[in-house]
C-alpha cells in the first residue's frame, strides 16, 4: 500500500513538475557519479552498479529527446580513472566498449537522427574501446539531430592544455599571429567538431564539485549547476525535470539582472541619446519587473530633447 501510494505521488510531483516547465537547455551535461556506492548498498559487486548506471544513461536519453534538449554530454571515464585497479578498469572498458556497439545499432539512435562522438584523449584508451568509438562515430557521422557526446579519457585540464599547445606551435611556426589568437582559434583546436557551450551541469551521488568537467564550455558559458544525492542507478525523471527547474530558474533571474542593468543605463542617459535608449528598452520588454519606471522613460523619449 505504501509502495502504491509512493508511486502516486511521484507521478504527480513529475507532472507538476513538467508544467512548471516552459522550456529546456540546448546542452545538458552529467557527471554520473555513484555506481560503485549504489552497488555497495545493494550488497551488489561494482560491475553490477555500473550496469544499473548504463540503463539510467538510456532513461535520461530518452527524456532530453522527450524535453527538447539537443545535446547530451555524458563523462564516461575520467584521466583520474586510470588510476583504479586494473579490474575496475577492465569492467569500465567492458561496459563501453558493448554499450558504443550497442548504441550505433540501436533502432532509436538513427531514427532519432543520434550523433555520436566521443571527447577526450580516446589514444589512451585500449585498442578494442577505441575500435568500438570508431566505430560508433562512423555509424552516426551524418546525423545532426541530436548529438550524444561520451567524455573518455577526458580532463578539462588537459583539454585546455591541448589547445594552447597547439596555438603556442601556429605561432612558432608563423602559421598564426599572435594577435589573431581569439575565442574561435582556441574552440578550432579542442575538438574537431563544434561542441555547444554548456547550459546545465548535473552531477548525482551527493558531491558538490564539477570535477574538472568542461571547463571551456561550461564555465565560460556561467552553466547553471544541479547537485542531488541520488546515486546514478537512482537518477529518475523527477530528478531530471528539478534540474531543468534549476535551470529555467537561473535563466530568468539572469536575463532579469540583465535587463535591470540596462534599465539602469538608461536612466542615466539624457538628450539625444534617449533614441538609442528606446531600442535598448524595447530589447528588453517583457523582462523588466514592472516597478522599473519602464512607461516614464518612454514618455521621455518622446519629447523635445529626442528632437
Amino acid at each position: 500500500m505504501f509502495e502504491w501510494v509512493q508511486r502516486r505521488v511521484g507521478v504527480a510531483y513529475e507532472r507538476l513538475l513538467r508544467r512548471e516547465i516552459s522550456g529546456a537547455p540546448t546542452h545538458v551535461a552529467v557527471i554520473q557519479d555513484g555506481n560503485r556506492r549504489y552497488a555497495t548498498k545493494q550488497g551488489d559487486e561494482a560491475h553490477d552498479g555500473y550496469h544499473a548506471g548504463a540503463q539510467t544513461t538510456e532513461r535520461v536519453l530518452d527524456w532530453c529527446k522527450e524535453m527538447g534538449v539537443e545535446e547530451l554530454t555524458l563523462y564516461a571515464f575520467s584521466t583520474e580513472n586510470f588510476d583504479r585497479p586494473k579490474d575496475q578498469r577492465e569492467v569500465l572498458f567492458d561496459l563501453l566498449e558493448n554499450k558504443l556497439y550497442e548504441f550505433a545499432d540501436d533502432e532509436r539512435v538513427h531514427d532519432s537522427n543520434v550523433c555520436i562522438r566521443a571527447i577526450g584523449d580516446v589514444d589512451r584508451l585500449p585498442d578494442r574501446v577505441r575500435e568500438a568509438v570508431d566505430y560508433a562515430e562512423g555509424r552516426t557521422a551524418d546525423y545532426d539531430e541530436f548529438t550524444l557526446n561520451v567524455a573518455l579519457a577526458y580532463g578539462g585540464r588537459n583539454e585546455l592544455l591541448g589547445a594552447a599547445r597547439e596555438v603556442a606551435r601556429a605561432v612558432e611556426d608563423g602559421d598564426l599571429d599572435i594577435e589573431d589568437v581569439d575565442v574561435a582559434e582556441i574552440e578550432d583546436r579542442i575538438y574537431d567538431r563544434p561542441v555547444r557551450d554548456v547550459d546545465l551541469i548535473i552531477r548525482t551521488g551527493g558531491d558538490e564539485r564539477t570535477s574538472n568537467f568542461l571547463p571551456w564550455h561550461a564555465n565560460g558559458n556561467e552553466a547553471a549547476v544541479f547537485f542531488c544525492t541520488p546515486y546514478w542507478p537512482e537518477f529518475s525523471k523527477v530528478d531530471f525535470l528539478r534540474a531543468v527547474r534549476t535551470y529555467e530558474s537561473r535563466e530568468e533571474s539572469w536575463r532579469r539582472t540583465r535587463a535591470e542593468r540596462a534599465l539602469a543605463l538608461v536612466k542615466a542617459l539624457g538628450g539625444a541619446e534617449l533614441a538609442e535608449a528606446r531600442e535598448i528598452i524595447d530589447r528588453f520588454r517583457g523582462k523588466l519587473p514592472e516597478d522599473t519606471g519602464v512607461e516614464e522613460l518612454e514618455v521621455e523619449s518622446d519629447g523635445p530633447s529626442v528632437e
